[in-house]
């Protein structure tokens, strides 16, 4: 699979796009095998891989540091980097962000939240030559800002402001956008009117593609499940019952067997013992 470019990217409007959420080696690697266009490493690590319950305490570092491994689980898949909250507080700040995670994790693109107050960050990004996601709707860096993590857009105000920023956003420069929880009428119509395109998450099927988090489309946490996430496995249980038998195994001396373990010529043991 050759990897998209941005200009390759920007071309699939119209296509169904298909995006995974992954943080590790291993997750990009398996996401790679499974033919996915696309990878973000999401600042959504801080609550799937960090556990901090939020994205806000998440750092440029440990976003570098993850996108590093992602990129080397998956060097032919078009990978996208999350700016941390306050990475791009201003324009300058975005710069040196972006070139981090651009020349250290080599990523293809940037991820930013945000509509009409990011525009001027947007602008400065792309002149310098840095690709630009944006994302609008449920933005969960600002979350507590909208009334927690619920659907956006659901009044008029709030869905003109949405269809207004994307296109201010497009104007400025973006590649795609992603719509997080909005609802399904509403992301059909922001598809309709930008030419660049949409991934949902959460937005129903009208988008021009879609993201899961790799952990939430595996199953791995049986106490979380949004509405808009589909389980294609029930992975929590299946790895916990893998982990209870390992268990089991070794505490009755089941494992390991003599098909796990290396052997020596017995006269080097032998030889040893009358070293003693």
């Amino acid at each position: 699979m050759k990897r998209l470019t941005v200009k390759a990217f920007r071309a699939r409007k119209g296509e169904r796009i298909v995006m995974v959420t992954a943080y590790d080696y291993v997750g990009a690697k398996l996401a790679e095998q499974a033919g996915i266009d696309a990878i973000l490493v999401g600042d959504s690590l801080g609550t799937v891989v960090l556990g901090y319950g939020e994205t806000v305490p998440v750092t440029l570092d440990e976003v570098v540091h993850h996108a590093k491994a992602v990129r080397r689980g998956a060097p032919e898949t078009f990978v996208i980097g999350d700016l941390p909250f306050l990475s791009y507080a201003t324009p300058e700040r975005a710069l040196a962000a972006a070139e981090r995670l651009m020349k250290e994790a080599r990523v293809d693109a940037v991820k930013l939240e945000g509509g009409e107050e990011v525009l001027d960050v947007v602008r400065t990004l792309v002149r310098a030559g840095v690709p630009v996601m944006g994302h609008l709707g449920l933005t969960p860096q600002t979350a507590s800002q909208k009334g927690g993590y619920k659907a956006q857009g659901k009044t008029l105000e709030e869905a003109r402001k949405m269809l207004l920023d994307a296109s201010a956003l497009v104007e400025a420069g973006v590649f795609a956008l992603v719509l997080e929880m909005v609802p399904s009428a509403l992301a059909g119509l922001v598809t309709e009117r930008v030419p660049v395109p949409t991934i949902g998450i959460g937005s129903g099927a009208g988008t021009d593609g879609q993201v899961l988090v790799f952990h939430d489309l595996l199953g791995l946490f049986e106490d979380f499940k949004p509405r808009f996430v589909k389980r294609y496995l029930e992975g929590a249980e299946l790895f916990r019952a893998a982990l209870k038998s390992y268990a089991e195994d070794v505490r009755s001396g089941r494992f390991p067997g003599e098909e796990h373990a290396y052997s020596v010529k017995p006269e080097v043991i032998e030889k040893l013992k009358e070293t003693l």
